[in-house]
């Protein structure tokens, strides 16, 4: 199964509609043992490094009887890797294969506050599905999932509010079938956009002085040249938790590049990731493959939402629960590739 499981992995990781940077995850249980991804492992290097880690199964689900969700995964065989901080959503489902993924077809209508409506609307009432609320990830989400499985055991898929899906199954085939049927039904009809047009010279020019460049990824400069895209960034930036962790609790927004060499100039500590409103995206430094995934995927969610959508946001609380986890800084750390 491992084998099967590790082609599927690399395969869904190459691909930025389903996975981002080191986000998402996936289990198989076999002989007592619940293999889990490693926290800040990458589903798409899966082939070519250690990317599991073994736990034990039992352990996990006596600590579910007792509603314990705050314990500690016993890692076996000695692996010195760290469980994924969703361990215990995994150990939930009875199913032998549990994929968790951060689809952006699926996850465009999870930020939405017509998020249930959405959902029934497209998988109907008789379908083995449940949905939670936002929650933070780990015990805080493995929790109300648990309380939602309660209600409908058979359920295989479940959508989490503001973050993603989980899906279930007894083989790889059966998990990539719903996968992508439930994808299909939560698609969005994307209208051609006009190709961005060009930063203005002159305003490149005094980035550049400033020693900020274009961030190398065509689509997101949309978010800074396209009036309803930049007022979006200030509205509705911290829509789902991984975009929290890596890309910070608010954008640096500015109206031009003048106001950014204003604000070097006042002596301010200079952002690694600014959005100049006519200009463009720039970084300082190289902000990685992990961050450059986490931003294409906004403006891939953003970029689905029809005219005068309702989107919702993490409040100050969460995205304050979230910046101040041990569990996500280590996850941070794993992630500079």
């Amino acid at each position: 199964m491992r084998m099967e499981v590790t082609d599927y992995c690399a395969h869904i990781g190459a691909d930025p509609l389903l996975v981002q940077g080191a986000g998402g995850n996936v289990s198989w249980k076999e002989d007592g043992t619940l293999w889990i991804k490693a926290s800040g492992k990458w589903l798409a290097g899966a082939r070519n490094e250690d990317t599991f880690v073994p736990v034990a199964l039992q352990h996990l689900r006596d600590a579910i009887a007792h509603d314990d969700f705050d314990t500690v995964p016993m890692v076996l065989s000695g692996s010195r890797l760290r469980p994924s901080i969703e361990t215990m959503l995994h150990a939930l489902f009875e199913h032998p294969i549990v994929v968790h993924v951060h689809a952006v077809e699926i996850l465009a209508h999870l930020v939405c506050a017509d998020a249930e409506a959405a959902i029934r609307a497209r998988m109907g009432a008789g379908a083995d599905w449940i949905q939670t609320a936002y929650y933070k990830p780990g015990p805080d989400l493995a929790r109300a999932l648990k309380t939602a499985l309660m209600q409908c055991p058979s359920a295989n898929i479940a959508f989490l509010q503001n973050h993603g899906v989980v899906v279930g199954g007894n083989s790889i085939a059966e998990v990539s079938n719903i996968l992508s049927t439930t994808i299909e039904r939560f698609k969005n009809r994307i209208s051609a956009r006009p190709p961005v047009r060009p930063a203005d010279p002159a305003s490149l020019k005094v980035l550049a002085e400033l020693g900020y460049r274009l961030v190398p990824i065509p689509d997101v400069h949309e978010l800074a040249m396209e009036a309803g895209y930049f007022d979006q960034l200030g509205k509705n930036w911290a829509l789902y938790p991984d975009h929290v962790v890596f890309l910070g609790a608010a954008p640096n927004l500015f109206e031009s590049a003048e106001m950014v060499c204003k604000t070097m100039q006042s002596g301010e500590q200079r952002p690694e990731l600014i959005f100049v409103k006519g200009a463009g995206v720039f970084e300082c430094e190289p902000l990685g493959a992990g961050k450059y995934a986490y931003l294409q995927c906004y403006y891939d969610v953003l970029s689905r939402q029809p005219e005068n959508a309702e989107l919702v946001t993490l409040t100050d609380d969460d995205i304050s629960a979230l910046l101040n986890w041990d569990a996500e800084k280590f996850r941070q750390a794993s992630n500079a590739a």
